[in-house]
């Protein structure tokens, strides 16, 4: 027996430590057709889990458990190669590079389709893609990237400013213009939650026959946002760094102290010299700026169970004082299968903190227009005081304006695969934003001293906000091939509920300042009735019912088509819901046998598309009728009551505006693939116009309505190109390029019960209330600059304008009549740039890269409203050197006509990056690459005011720049990526 024992014991151990002996080393290296190394590549024994990534250089090594091992290599942009091990115990693998566009995989909503299927106009960009300029708002990094999409950053680089974002042009009057956001699924989505370097691509359905799948949001566009998840493989770290300084770049020239003393002395102004020498804008810079990020990431795990986390901390220092942003994020990705890889869960979860200093960012105009020879002090050296302007520097030391934000999202998907081909999906997601503001002005400040209610008293406001977000969306998946043909096709529901609160309440009279805005009962305003206090809460619900079905016929006949019926509390009781149809088609002319012998061509395809989409942007409950208090007043039972009346005038027929699109479009490879791009032209229309018209009473209750009325067009060509110019060994060239271009028309305003001819946007604001510089009448386009039309001064510098006649005739003698039909105002100009382009080279040299990003907008006007008030010698501040030279003639009132309308056109370097990627034989370092990256460097413009780049021309009232906007910055960053 014992020797049975010893027998079955050394038995059993030699089957246990049989794997062990089979197994056998394998060392390889990656590379690409040219035979450079790809570092990054994914090297997998097929059939288990076991992975690991290539270095630096391409080299890998790998333990397997036979010569019948197959390895599975695959890296982002090349094609998966699988080799068998046999007796090789050094492999070289060469991957083919992927064709840019035909194979990118394009998030399209509820689902995802390579670039080759794709029947509609999108528009992709990903991190190889991204602005490296350090930005706080994630849709920063494809500015310019993405033809059709306008980012402008009207509030130049304050880190607590956000985007204006626009997709084709204007779609809307009082709806939202915006696109719809949805991140990794969330409807809605909120962009604090992003990070650079947590964003894995970034798409864009820009027209009806894609986003009519998300119904009444997706009127403006629909832009889908991907974050980073886990991937099998060994853990990884990545850590990467920048740290950025601003610079002043622009700022419209005013006189200094001693140039103001000259003008005094010659009597070309009239004023005070009080003996001083203060560049006040110069006071309100921050000089010490530094800004800094850090993110480090980390992720692992099988192809069964995965994850990637993330820690983001950034401190935003803006160009002014008192102008900061400081903020944590965490998020993290979690991916597990079960029931023998059939089952399919992910688990995502994001947060972000911030800490916001709001009281900077301001007040450029008041130091701009100061007497330069005044002092922020008195002789004493106690603040000094003006009714006609405020002491900004004061103001910042005196006063307090913060904000403590949390925004937070959560959301899971669970995904079950029935049969082949069959999947059933249910994603839920919660967001939840909320913040406190707290303003407190001490007894000190300017404005406890001035104001008219207790001064002398501090000032305290508190003020909450919370938004709660929760969707639910269930989807049935489906996707078979059969031969030569496939068919895919996903339909669902979709529940949202939105609900937002806030409460604000505000008191003056404290009569110290140890409190601050964390006790208003403090003050001594609240019985006086001076103190005041409100609060709301709204919410709204959407249903819908969605289906898309793609087919495929031989990969080179392809259909898609989309409904989706949506109801929203928001709309009339008559018009609660809709339907919103799509259908495209593509056509791979390509693959025809007749394209054999056109050998410049790789692949050629042709798109048609139609769909409506719709604008769910009307105020909650603006259809039904809702109370307002009316007052306080005596009953019959001696009592004193509110009364309560309506508020406005319901709408039962109230319901979304519609945007019916037609897009035209090709994707096309040629050149042995090194030009690739794309090609669209659309034709829209957007009809019931949301907007208010006036009332007749009665049998109306209110004088106003809000109604679907107007209609408005627009027409547009977008083109995307990519060419790799030189690609060698050590050397390659690559060139991006977008274009595009869109005119809008307002087709109509009335209808035959309510009628508007016209519309005027664009408040000109500064001296001698102008009133506002664009009118858009129906039948027009829209952005139209209308006014007085220039003809020169009298000899004594008096105003000439000319009359509809052509004549030149005094201001006192022009019809300022806004009917067309007499009126004596002239079409000036348009607000609208007519064209778009970007333009971006990338150099790469052995471990050196470059990249030059240059973008521009051409044809269109921009109102110097800086030289309206501050260009004119008739005011009594201080004024532009302009006011001298270039507006000398001027003897006259303040006046807006196109004396004052410039040519917008610009061209910007807008950024230029250098970095270099080290190559480490270190096994802890799998990577690590640093840059160095200039942005906003050089701008080339005939246009004299603020940088027009930060002008925005977005919108119905566009491009009317500023008096004081935050000034345009230069900055320079240093970062560094460090993957462990």
């Amino acid at each position: 027996m014992r020797k049975l024992a010893l027998f079955l014991t050394l038995f059993i151990s030699s089957i246990l430590w049989l794997p062990a002996f089979a197994q056998k080393q394998v060392t390889g290296t990656v590379v690409d057709k040219q035979n450079l190394p790809l570092p990054g590549a994914t090297v997998k024994i097929k059939g288990t889990t076991t992975a690991v990534a290539s270095d630096m250089n391409g080299k890998f090594t790998i333990s397997v458990p036979g010569d019948n091992a197959v390895l599975t290599v695959s890296s982002i942009g090349f094609t998966t190669k699988d080799v068998t091990v046999g007796n090789q115990t050094s492999i070289t693998v060469s991957l083919l590079e992927e064709s840019r566009g035909l194979n990118t995989v394009v998030v399209v909503g509820y689902g995802a389709q390579k670039k080759g299927e794709i029947t509609s106009a999108t528009g992709h960009a990903d991190s190889s893609d991204f602005r490296q300029s350090g930005s706080r708002n994630a849709l920063d990094l494809v500015q310019g990237k993405i033809a059709g999409l306008q980012i402008t950053r009207a509030g130049g680089s304050n880190p607590n400013s956000g985007v204006n974002i626009q997709l084709r042009g204007v779609t809307s009057i009082n709806a939202p213009q915006t696109p719809l956001i949805v991140i990794d699924g969330i409807p809605g989505g909120n962009l604090d939650l992003l990070q650079q370097d947590d964003i894995e691509s970034i798409d864009v359905l820009k027209d009806g026959s894609g986003a009519a799948i998300y119904g009444t949001n997706a009127s403006a566009g629909v832009i889908l946002v991907t974050t980073k998840k886990g991937k099998a493989g060994p853990p990884q770290f990545t850590y990467s760094s920048y740290l950025r300084k601003e610079y002043l770049a622009r700022i419209p020239k005013f006189l200094n102290a001693d140039e103001f003393r000259q003008k005094l002395a010659s009597g070309e102004i009239k004023g005070t010299d009080y003996g001083n020498s203060n560049d006040f804008f110069d006071q309100l810079v921050n000089h010490g700026n530094l800004s800094q990020n850090h993110n480090l990431s980390l992720q692992g795990g099988t192809d069964k169970s995965n994850y990637r986390a993330s820690l983001n901390y950034r401190n935003l220092d803006g160009f002014a004082k008192e102008n900061t942003r400081t903020e944590y994020t965490i998020r993290l990705s979690l991916n597990q299968k079960g029931f023998n890889n059939r089952l399919n869960t992910q688990v995502n979860l994001a947060t972000n903190f911030n800490r916001a200093n709001l009281l900077g960012g301001g007040g450029w105009e008041d130091q701009l227009m100061r007497n330069p020879t005044l002092s922020n002090y008195n002789p004493d050296g106690t603040w000094y005081f003006e009714n006609t302007s405020t002491n900004q520097l004061a103001r910042l030391s005196q006063e307090t304006n913060k904000r403590q934000q949390q925004t937070t999202s959560a959301d899971a998907k669970a995904e079950f695969e029935f049969i082949k081909g069959l999947t059933g999906a249910a994603f839920i997601s919660y967001q939840r934003n909320s913040y406190i503001d707290g303003i407190y002005r001490t007894l000190a400040s300017e404005f406890s001293l001035e104001n008219d209610v207790f001064k002398n008293g501090g000032y305290a406001q508190r003020s909450t906000f919370l938004e709660q977000n929760l969707a639910f969306e269930p989807t049935i998946n489906y996707a078979r091939s059969f031969g030569d043909h496939s068919i895919k096709g996903v339909a669902g529901y979709s529940y949202r509920y939105n609900q937002t609160e806030n409460f604000s309440a505000f008191n003056y009279g404290f009569l110290n300042d140890n409190f601050e805005e964390n006790n208003l009962g403090a003050g001594n305003q609240l019985a006086a009735g001076k103190a005041g206090m409100s609060s709301n809460k709204e919410s709204d619900k959407l249903i819908a019912f969605f289906g898309r079905v793609n087919y495929s016929y031989k990969d080179k006949y392809l259909l898609q088509f989309i409904l989706r019926r949506e109801g929203s509390t928001k709309f009339g009781r008559l018009n609660k819901w809709g339907n919103f149809p799509a259908v495209s088609a593509g056509w791979a002319i390509s693959q025809e046998s007749f394209m054999e012998n056109v050998k410049f061509v790789n692949y050629l395809k042709l798109r048609a598309g139609y769909g409506q989409t719709g604008n769910s942007g009307v105020n909650r409950y603006t259809s039904d009728v809702y109370l307002g208090t009316g007052g306080v007043y005596l009953y019959p039972d001696g009592q004193y009551r509110e009364t309560y009346g309506p508020n406005n005038n319901p709408n039962p027929y109230l319901r979304f505006e519609r945007k019916k699109e037609l897009n035209i479009g090709a994707d096309f490879t040629l050149f042995n693939n090194r030009l690739s791009g794309s090609l669209d032209l659309f034709n829209r229309v957007t009809d019931g116009l949301l907007d208010t018209y006036t009332t007749p009473q009665p049998p109306y209750v209110r004088s106003s309505i809000y109604a679907n009325i107007g209609q408005m067009s627009a027409k547009g060509v977008e083109l995307a190109l990519s060419f790799a110019a030189v690609k060698y060994k050590d050397f390659s060239w690559n060139i991006d390029a977008t274009a595009s271009t869109t005119r809008n028309k307002m087709d109509k305003y009335s209808d035959d019960i309510f009628a508007i001819d016209y519309r005027s946007f664009g408040d000109i604001g500064g001296y001698g209330a102008l009133g506002q510089a664009i009118r858009t009448y129906a039948g027009g386009a829209i952005g139209e600059f209308w006014g007085k039309k220039f003809a020169g001064f009298t000899e004594d510098g008096k105003w000439l304008f000319y009359n509809r006649n052509g004549e030149k005739v005094r201001n006192d003698q022009i019809n300022n009549s806004f009917d067309k039909n007499v009126t004596d105002y002239q079409k000036l100009g348009n607000g609208i740039p007519k064209y778009y382009a970007s333009l971006t080279n990338t150099f790469r040299y052995k471990g050196f890269d470059m990249r030059v990003f240059m973008r521009g907008k051409f044809d269109y006007q921009i109102l110097n409203t800086t030289a309206i008030s501050y260009g004119n010698k008739v005011t009594g501040s201080n004024l532009l050197a302009d006011a001298f030279t270039k507006y000398a003639e001027i003897n006259d009132t303040y006046m807006y006509s196109d004396y004052y309308l410039e040519n917008g056109s610009y061209l910007k370097i807008d950024e230029v990056t250098l970095g270099y990627t080290f190559k480490l034989k270190s096994k802890q370092i799998r990577s690590l690459r640093a840059y160095l990256t200039g942005q906003n460097l050089v701008t080339f413009t005939s246009y004299s005011g603020n940088d027009p780049d930060f002008v925005n021309d977005a919108g119905l009232g566009p491009s009317i720049d500023a008096r004081g906007p935050y000034p345009s910055t230069r900055s320079f960053i240093l970062g560094v990526n460090f993957g462990f």
